[in-house]
């Protein structure tokens, strides 16, 4: 607004000037009307050019219509540039809204990704600890495996061989001693020979190994059953 108001003070300037001076350029041709004529003109008058020049500025100068066209095309203008500073504003506003829009999707993408990521860890935990426990029970039965050497395989069914002819009874308090070890507190402690135990079963007619099982029942229940267990994991008898 403040731009309109110069515009209206210069243009009322011009105005002022334009009617002073055609006030003063008036009140000549009086005194020019008022002195004699020279000869050659109709009537005896010649018409002085000074006497039609006021006539011709005046409309020019003069006219209140110069003034009214100036401050019109001044609103046009002033017009044009609140249409244009609008629209600016609305586009301003546009990008503005989209760039939030664009923000809280990038959030909203960042907040997924960290969930995702925080998953993934969780899943990463517990895929180490299923192989940390897969690895742990290998290694047990590895450990746990009795292995029979192809060397050593003549000799263990030569052995199974004459403990098949054995009284079971006898069979089962051989294979218990053979098992059988002493710890250094006077106990008896297993382990000692427990695996050469159950390779001769292993090899030992399935009749007389149900025998000596149910002869070592009745005195050792426990050793009875930790070589069925092991009998489960012979490697390499064939």
């Amino acid at each position: 607004m403040s731009k309109k108001r110069v515009l209206i003070t210069a243009a009322a300037g011009l105005l002022s000037f334009a009617a002073a001076f055609a006030t003063g350029w008036l009140s000549k041709p009086a005194a020019v009307m008022g002195s004699p004529a020279s000869p050659g003109g109709p009537g005896g008058q010649v018409s002085s050019p000074a006497a039609t020049a006021p006539e011709l500025l005046t409309p020019s100068l003069g006219s209140p219509d110069g003034g009214s066209n100036a401050l019109a095309l001044t609103e046009e203008q002033l017009k044009e540039l609140i249409f244009e500073v609008r629209e600016k504003i609305q586009e301003y506003n546009a990008k503005l809204g989209a760039l939030e829009k664009e923000k809280e999707r990038l959030r909203i993408a960042q907040q997924t990704l960290k969930n995702d990521i925080e998953t993934l860890n969780n899943l990463r935990v517990d895929l180490d600890t299923s192989v940390a426990s897969l690895k742990k029970e290998r290694d047990m039965l590895l450990k746990a495996r009795v292995e029979i050497d192809q060397t050593e395989r003549a000799n263990l069914v030569a052995i199974a061989a004459a403990y098949d002819k054995m009284d079971a009874a006898r069979a089962s308090e051989l294979l218990v001693s053979m098992t059988a070890g002493q710890s250094q507190n006077g106990g008896a402690t297993r382990g000692a020979n427990m695996d050469d135990a159950v390779k001769i079963l292993y090899y030992m007619q399935e009749r007389t190994k149900a025998k000596v099982l149910a002869e070592m029942v009745t005195t050792e229940p426990a050793l009875a059953a930790l070589l069925c267990q092991k009998l489960k994991v012979v490697t390499g008898g064939n």
